[in-house]
């Protein structure tokens, strides 16, 4: 198969897969060529064909996750120097989620952030955090936990009996977390 017919069959999955996860319109482009580079580069040590959607995905991935690491330090300072004036005047879940997940313990905190934002395997969490894979684990699905239980408290959402979190977003003025 040649890289083009790759192109053409996943580059708008792979777009769309990258915007969701940098939420930026020329990162997402310099990131989607790079991916399709590292494909290109490697496409004949892919040997069995049913397999290239995940693969081109892994890469992907793990090109997103590259761009994290070089870039965390860059965006946290760009983040802390955001005036308030430009938040939105419509209250919405990320308003919401920002507020829980910087209210979470750090110990809960710092596993979700690397695997549920920036992507990286538990392994890899275990690896960086020093910490053993169990504990990783446990950490990501408790943090988990409290963010569904801060949307509880937040805005008085309910978890029905198939588990996930059901109800309508206060107005901002009556949210206990964004106000």
């Amino acid at each position: 198969m040649k890289t083009k017919a790759v192109w053409n069959l996943y580059s708008e999955d792979i777009k769309h897969f990258i915007l969701g996860k940098v939420k930026d319109d020329v990162a997402t482009d310099d990131l989607l060529q790079e991916t399709f580079l590292k494909v290109h580069v490697k496409l004949d040590t892919l040997h069995d064909e049913t397999k290239l959607k995940p693969w081109v995905f892994a890469i992907a991935r793990h090109t997103v996750m590259d761009y994290f690491r070089n870039h965390q330090s860059i965006s946290s300072q760009a983040e802390d120097h955001i005036p308030a004036d430009n938040a939105p005047a419509e209250h919405t879940k990320e308003d919401c989620l920002r507020g829980i997940i910087k209210s979470l313990p750090k110990k809960y905190r710092n596993p979700l952030i690397l695997a549920d934002i920036q992507g990286l395997k538990q392994a890899q969490i275990s690896e960086r955090l020093k910490l053993p894979l169990p504990t990783v684990k446990s950490q990501i699905q408790r943090g988990r936990k409290l963010i569904s239980q801060g949307f509880v408290e937040c805005c008085d959402f309910k978890i029905n009996n198939d588990g996930y979190l059901v109800g309508e977003l206060k107005e901002r003025e009556e949210c206990k977390v964004c106000h």
